[in-house]
């Protein structure tokens, strides 16, 4: 029988649970949702938050999940392929960011957003790590995904936060 120990006992999915419930409230969902909203309009980017409480048995990979939610959320299916899809697996404390093919930024860059994320994850904020995490893939996306010229900025994608 293989697995850590927080699968075997089924610690990580109380705890996945748990930090949703205390960190991710219906009002901490609208304020995130309003300010991915509002960053938005600067660029031409689509950025969704995936918050998986229970990570599913049949991904042990994060990172394979959160192309996973990708496809599923059909974050992919933009006009312009400027889809980005910021993951956080809480029951694996696993940060993912997951950007189509119309979004020409580094790896480096998205690193630095999860790096930064999970600074402020293990401190306990949350809150400001989200929406810091949100406005650093608004910088991302200004810079590589600029408004397109002589169209309005149409929202592709819901701004609300998605729990899985």
């Amino acid at each position: 029988m293989r697995g850590s120990w927080r699968q075997l006992t089924g610690w990580g999915s109380v705890e996945g649970q748990y930090l949703r419930r205390r960190h991710f409230t219906p009002a901490v969902l609208e304020q995130i949702a309003e300010r991915i909203a509002a960053c938005e309009r600067n660029h031409s980017g689509e950025l969704m938050l995936a918050i998986e409480a229970v990570s599913p048995g049949h991904e042990p990979d994060s990172h394979a999940r959160a192309l996973e939610v990708f496809g599923k959320l059909r974050v992919w299916d933009t006009p312009e392929n400027t889809g980005v899809l910021l993951y956080l697996a809480l029951d694996r404390h696993s940060i993912e960011v997951i950007a189509d093919r119309g979004v020409a930024a580094p790896p480096d860059a998205w690193q630095r957003v999860c790096s930064r994320l999970r600074e402020n994850l293990l401190r306990g904020s949350y809150v400001e790590g989200v929406l810091m995490a949100v406005e650093d893939i608004e910088a991302i996306c200004a810079k590589y995904c600029p408004p397109l010229d002589g169209t309005e900025n149409v929202n592709q994608l819901s701004d609300r936060p998605v729990l899985l």
